[in-house]
Protein backbone atom coordinates (compact mmCIF):
# COMPACT_ATOMS: atom_id res chain seq x y z
CA UNK A 1 0.00 0.00 0.00
CA UNK A 2 1.75 3.16 -1.18
CA UNK A 3 2.40 6.00 1.88
CA UNK A 4 0.14 9.15 1.91
CA UNK A 5 2.94 11.78 0.87
CA UNK A 6 3.66 14.86 3.26
CA UNK A 7 1.72 17.83 1.93
CA UNK A 8 5.22 19.86 2.03
CA UNK A 9 5.60 16.73 -1.58
CA UNK A 10 2.15 17.25 -2.43
CA UNK A 11 2.83 21.33 -2.89
CA UNK A 12 6.15 20.75 -4.56
CA UNK A 13 4.14 18.48 -6.93
CA UNK A 14 1.35 20.86 -7.52
CA UNK A 15 3.75 23.77 -8.06
CA UNK A 16 5.46 21.44 -10.94
CA UNK A 17 2.23 20.95 -12.38
CA UNK A 18 1.41 24.62 -11.99
CA UNK A 19 4.56 25.13 -14.70
CA UNK A 20 4.37 21.89 -16.25
CA UNK A 21 0.86 22.94 -17.38
CA UNK A 22 1.25 26.23 -18.25
CA UNK A 23 -1.42 27.45 -16.25
CA UNK A 24 -1.50 31.42 -15.58
CA UNK A 25 -3.12 34.00 -13.83
CA UNK A 26 -6.91 33.32 -13.70
CA UNK A 27 -6.78 30.00 -14.12
CA UNK A 28 -8.42 26.71 -12.86
CA UNK A 29 -6.18 24.25 -11.33
CA UNK A 30 -8.14 20.61 -11.17
CA UNK A 31 -10.25 20.01 -8.10
CA UNK A 32 -9.24 18.47 -5.35
CA UNK A 33 -10.51 15.22 -6.03
CA UNK A 34 -8.88 14.92 -9.29
CA UNK A 35 -5.81 16.32 -8.04
CA UNK A 36 -5.31 13.34 -5.77
CA UNK A 37 -5.64 11.25 -7.80
CA UNK A 38 -3.35 12.64 -10.62
CA UNK A 39 -1.05 13.02 -7.51
CA UNK A 40 -1.39 9.45 -5.86
CA UNK A 41 -1.97 10.84 -2.71
CA UNK A 42 -5.19 11.41 -0.26
CA UNK A 43 -7.73 14.10 -0.65
CA UNK A 44 -6.19 15.96 3.12
CA UNK A 45 -2.88 16.35 1.80
CA UNK A 46 -4.03 18.14 -0.93
CA UNK A 47 -6.33 20.22 0.82
CA UNK A 48 -3.96 20.88 3.06
CA UNK A 49 -1.57 21.87 0.51
CA UNK A 50 -4.50 23.98 -1.25
CA UNK A 51 -4.36 25.86 1.81
CA UNK A 52 -0.97 26.88 1.88
CA UNK A 53 -1.03 27.96 -1.15
CA UNK A 54 -3.86 30.62 -0.77
CA UNK A 55 -1.66 31.53 2.59
CA UNK A 56 0.74 32.01 0.23
CA UNK A 57 -1.44 34.10 -1.78
CA UNK A 58 -0.63 32.09 -5.29
CA UNK A 59 -4.34 30.53 -5.54
CA UNK A 60 -7.74 31.72 -4.34
CA UNK A 61 -10.18 28.80 -3.04
CA UNK A 62 -13.92 29.17 -4.79
CA UNK A 63 -16.54 27.77 -2.97
CA UNK A 64 -19.64 26.26 -5.22
CA UNK A 65 -20.43 23.05 -7.07
CA UNK A 66 -19.18 22.75 -10.96
CA UNK A 67 -17.15 24.54 -12.97
CA UNK A 68 -17.53 27.71 -10.77
CA UNK A 69 -15.62 25.23 -7.75
CA UNK A 70 -11.65 24.55 -6.91
CA UNK A 71 -8.63 26.98 -6.97
CA UNK A 72 -8.07 29.27 -9.02
CA UNK A 73 -4.71 31.15 -9.78
CA UNK A 74 -3.45 34.19 -8.45
CA UNK A 75 -0.08 34.30 -9.10
CA UNK A 76 2.42 32.20 -9.86
CA UNK A 77 4.44 30.18 -7.28
CA UNK A 78 7.68 31.94 -6.69
CA UNK A 79 10.55 31.56 -3.76
CA UNK A 80 7.96 32.57 -1.44
CA UNK A 81 7.05 28.45 -1.94
CA UNK A 82 10.81 28.04 -2.19
CA UNK A 83 11.86 29.11 0.74
CA UNK A 84 8.74 27.64 2.78
CA UNK A 85 9.75 24.03 1.78
CA UNK A 86 13.48 24.62 3.00
CA UNK A 87 12.33 25.79 6.34
CA UNK A 88 10.46 23.11 6.51
CA UNK A 89 12.94 20.17 5.43
CA UNK A 90 15.42 21.86 7.90
CA UNK A 91 13.16 21.95 11.15
CA UNK A 92 14.14 18.94 12.21
CA UNK A 93 17.20 19.49 13.92
CA UNK A 94 15.61 22.04 16.52
CA UNK A 95 15.39 21.65 19.78
CA UNK A 96 12.16 21.68 21.57
CA UNK A 97 12.96 24.93 23.42
CA UNK A 98 13.77 26.37 19.99
CA UNK A 99 9.96 25.28 18.85
CA UNK A 100 8.06 26.27 21.76
CA UNK A 101 9.77 29.46 22.48
CA UNK A 102 8.82 30.24 19.08
CA UNK A 103 5.46 28.75 19.23
CA UNK A 104 5.09 30.99 22.49
CA UNK A 105 5.88 33.92 20.42
CA UNK A 106 3.51 33.70 17.78
CA UNK A 107 0.74 31.52 19.03
CA UNK A 108 0.18 34.76 22.28
CA UNK A 109 0.47 37.24 19.66
CA UNK A 110 -1.87 35.44 17.17
CA UNK A 111 -4.58 35.13 19.83
CA UNK A 112 -4.43 38.47 21.58
CA UNK A 113 -4.96 39.81 18.03
CA UNK A 114 -7.62 37.56 17.03
CA UNK A 115 -9.33 38.15 19.98
CA UNK A 116 -8.94 41.98 19.82
CA UNK A 117 -9.86 42.71 16.15
CA UNK A 118 -12.77 40.41 16.16
CA UNK A 119 -12.10 36.68 14.65
CA UNK A 120 -14.54 35.72 11.71
CA UNK A 121 -16.83 33.38 12.71
CA UNK A 122 -15.20 30.82 10.70
CA UNK A 123 -12.23 30.66 12.54
CA UNK A 124 -13.87 30.55 15.85
CA UNK A 125 -15.70 27.68 14.60
CA UNK A 126 -12.61 26.33 13.29
CA UNK A 127 -11.08 25.68 16.63
CA UNK A 128 -14.08 24.63 17.82
CA UNK A 129 -13.95 21.74 14.87
CA UNK A 130 -10.30 20.53 16.28
CA UNK A 131 -11.57 20.49 20.10
CA UNK A 132 -14.18 18.12 18.79
CA UNK A 133 -11.59 16.04 16.95
CA UNK A 134 -9.50 16.06 19.92
CA UNK A 135 -12.40 15.23 22.09
CA UNK A 136 -12.75 12.03 19.79
CA UNK A 137 -9.29 11.02 19.62
CA UNK A 138 -8.74 7.59 20.76
CA UNK A 139 -4.80 7.78 20.68
CA UNK A 140 -2.37 10.10 21.35
CA UNK A 141 -0.88 10.50 17.21
CA UNK A 142 -4.69 11.24 16.64
CA UNK A 143 -4.96 13.64 19.53
CA UNK A 144 -1.75 15.59 18.21
CA UNK A 145 -3.50 15.48 14.76
CA UNK A 146 -6.19 17.69 16.14
CA UNK A 147 -3.96 19.64 18.28
CA UNK A 148 -1.79 20.71 15.56
CA UNK A 149 -4.66 21.98 13.87
CA UNK A 150 -6.13 24.06 16.62
CA UNK A 151 -2.69 25.86 17.31
CA UNK A 152 -2.47 26.30 13.66
CA UNK A 153 -6.11 27.71 13.89
CA UNK A 154 -4.81 30.34 16.54
CA UNK A 155 -2.51 31.72 13.86
CA UNK A 156 -4.72 31.33 11.12
CA UNK A 157 -7.44 33.36 13.11
CA UNK A 158 -5.51 36.17 13.80
CA UNK A 159 -5.57 37.20 9.80
CA UNK A 160 -1.73 37.77 9.14
CA UNK A 161 -0.84 35.02 6.34
CA UNK A 162 3.10 34.92 6.94
CA UNK A 163 2.42 34.46 10.20
CA UNK A 164 -0.06 31.18 9.42
CA UNK A 165 2.64 30.64 6.90
CA UNK A 166 5.40 30.24 9.41
CA UNK A 167 3.04 28.07 12.00
CA UNK A 168 2.59 25.93 9.43
CA UNK A 169 6.35 25.53 8.86
CA UNK A 170 6.47 24.01 12.52
CA UNK A 171 4.20 21.42 12.07
CA UNK A 172 6.28 18.27 11.71
CA UNK A 173 8.42 19.71 14.85
CA UNK A 174 5.35 20.39 16.73
CA UNK A 175 3.91 17.08 15.83
CA UNK A 176 6.74 15.43 17.18
CA UNK A 177 7.06 17.19 20.48
CA UNK A 178 3.79 17.23 21.06
CA UNK A 179 2.93 13.50 21.60
CA UNK A 180 6.09 13.52 23.70
CA UNK A 181 3.87 15.36 25.77
CA UNK A 182 0.43 14.04 25.68
CA UNK A 183 2.07 10.75 26.24
CA UNK A 184 3.94 12.29 29.14
CA UNK A 185 0.75 13.70 30.78
CA UNK A 186 -1.45 10.22 30.64
CA UNK A 187 -4.60 12.49 31.39
CA UNK A 188 -5.12 15.28 28.26
CA UNK A 189 -7.84 16.64 30.39
CA UNK A 190 -6.10 19.79 31.43
CA UNK A 191 -5.10 20.26 27.74
CA UNK A 192 -8.58 19.99 26.53
CA UNK A 193 -8.99 22.69 29.68
CA UNK A 194 -6.81 25.13 28.09
CA UNK A 195 -8.02 24.56 24.46
CA UNK A 196 -11.39 25.58 25.67
CA UNK A 197 -10.26 28.35 27.42
CA UNK A 198 -7.97 30.08 24.51
CA UNK A 199 -11.40 29.41 21.82
CA UNK A 200 -13.97 30.76 24.52
CA UNK A 201 -10.83 33.88 24.95
CA UNK A 202 -11.07 34.73 21.45
CA UNK A 203 -14.42 34.20 20.65
CA UNK A 204 -15.04 37.04 23.55
CA UNK A 205 -12.79 39.18 22.70
CA UNK A 206 -10.55 39.53 25.48
CA UNK A 207 -6.94 39.46 23.95
CA UNK A 208 -5.19 39.64 27.82
CA UNK A 209 -6.92 36.12 29.05
CA UNK A 210 -6.31 35.27 25.34
CA UNK A 211 -2.12 35.41 25.71
CA UNK A 212 -2.64 33.93 29.33
CA UNK A 213 -4.07 31.79 28.42
CA UNK A 214 -1.84 30.06 25.35
CA UNK A 215 1.15 30.87 27.98
CA UNK A 216 -0.65 28.49 30.75
CA UNK A 217 -1.19 26.18 28.26
CA UNK A 218 2.44 25.52 26.89
CA UNK A 219 3.61 25.50 30.12
CA UNK A 220 1.43 22.46 31.01
CA UNK A 221 2.31 20.68 28.30
CA UNK A 222 6.09 21.35 28.50
CA UNK A 223 6.70 22.21 32.61
CA UNK A 224 10.58 21.70 32.47
CA UNK A 225 10.72 24.54 29.79
CA UNK A 226 8.42 27.05 31.98
CA UNK A 227 10.17 26.01 36.23
CA UNK A 228 8.88 29.30 37.30
CA UNK A 229 5.20 29.12 36.14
Amino acid sequence: MKRTRAFEDVLAQIERRIAEDGLTVGDRLPGERQLAEQLGVGRSSVREALRVLETLGVVSSQVGRGPDAGAVLTSRPDTALTDLLRLNLGLATLEQREVVDARLMIERWSAAHAAATGSPAAGVAELAAAIEGMNRAATAEEFVEHDTAFHCAIADASGNRLIAAIMRSLRDAMRRNAIEAVERLGDPSVLHADHERIRAAIAAGDPEEAQQAVTDHLAHAYPALFPGH
